[in-house]
């Protein structure tokens, strides 16, 4: 049977692993398949192949389907592409899952989503659900949590959330704002210093990133996601070609993915506050310089075993 929820596919000049994710989106057979691909760079003569090779992967589309394509003739980056193509996929359908060319879902992702899209479509507080799950006791029957941390390597909303976003985050300006949501949301000056900073940064435009306009705008409405008991969304894109994810021993990279499958709903909302500081030590959390330290000392002594280049080496 065709999968019945949208999908939309963010792409850029990566053919190979866009190549993956095509193949699970494909196992599902969706009726509506949304393709936006950001366009080639001036300064990088093989992204124009690259680009064309990898919007050519829909071409194997083998069901009955509505494709959509938002080819871009230039390149708008990642905080304008992604941003854009969302906005365009919520303009067209009431509820959406999004998937970027290097997020390879696991088969249960795809009815997961579409089983909470359902039941939480009127439950206004409830802005995002994700795929993403990191290591944590889940001690609840209901096979998912509720976080505060939108994650969105594969993750589904609706148009009633989306609605809120704005990329440049314009009503951070005010200090009442930004009182509430630190306020709400952060649990030390650390973390609090951490996300002042983010989210500032984000207002100038001085990170080529969506996402954490995204975070801004779940705190700000109240927000809250759903994140799965086990994760069911693999990020394979860490490496050189990433825009963000160059660390390929990162804990976050090539994680495994499960089967996931719903059983009853909860009958109340409740953040998982314990499961949100793992979360926050793996994903978000600044490394200790003691750690870069060593770091740095054990990719020193490996290097002697199995060389790499003195460009990976360094990146810290």
């Amino acid at each position: 049977m065709a999968f019945d929820v949208p999908i939309l596919l963010c792409v850029f000049n990566r053919p190979e692993l866009t190549a993956r994710v095509f193949e699970a989106i494909a196992r599902q057979k969706p009726k509506n398949l949304l393709v936006a691909a950001d366009g080639p760079r001036e300064n990088r003569p093989d992204d124009r192949s690259l680009t064309e090779q990898t919007r050519r992967i829909v071409e194997r589309i083998d069901w009955d389907c509505v494709v959509q394509a938002r080819f871009s003739a230039s390149n708008l980056g990642c905080r304008q592409q992604v941003a854009q193509a969302i906005t365009w996929g919520f303009g067209q359908f009431e509820q959406l899952i999004i998937l970027e060319d290097d997020c390879v879902p696991h088969d249960s992702f795809f009815p997961y989503c579409r089983e909470l899209l359902e039941q939480y479509a009127e439950q206004t507080n409830i802005m995002t659900i994700s795929g993403n799950s990191y290591p944590s006791p889940c001690t609840n029957p209901y096979h998912y949590r509720f976080s505060k941390y939108p994650l969105i390597w594969g993750w589904a909303s609706w148009r009633r959330a989306w609605k809120h976003y704005d990329l440049e985050m314009k009503s951070w300006s005010s200090v009442e704002n930004q009182d509430r949501v630190l306020g709400q949301y952060t649990e030390s000056s650390a973390e609090r210093e951490y996300w002042q900073n983010i989210f500032t940064r984000q207002h100038a435009g001085e990170i080529n990133t969506w996402d954490y306009s995204w975070t801004y705008a779940s705190w700000l409405n109240d927000g809250l996601t759903i994140l799965p008991e086990r994760n069911l969304v693999s990020n394979i894109g860490f490496g050189n070609s990433a825009t963000h994810t160059f660390d390929t021993q990162s804990p976050m990279a090539n994680r495994s993915t499960y089967q996931v499958e719903i059983g009853r709903h909860p009958e109340r909302i409740e953040r998982d506050v314990e499961a949100d500081r793992v979360i926050r030590r793996i994903v978000f959390e600044p490394e200790p310089i003691v750690a870069r330290h060593r770091s740095i000392v054990t990719r020193l002594v490996d290097f002697t075993t199995r060389p790499r280049s003195i460009t990976k080496l360094f990146q810290i």
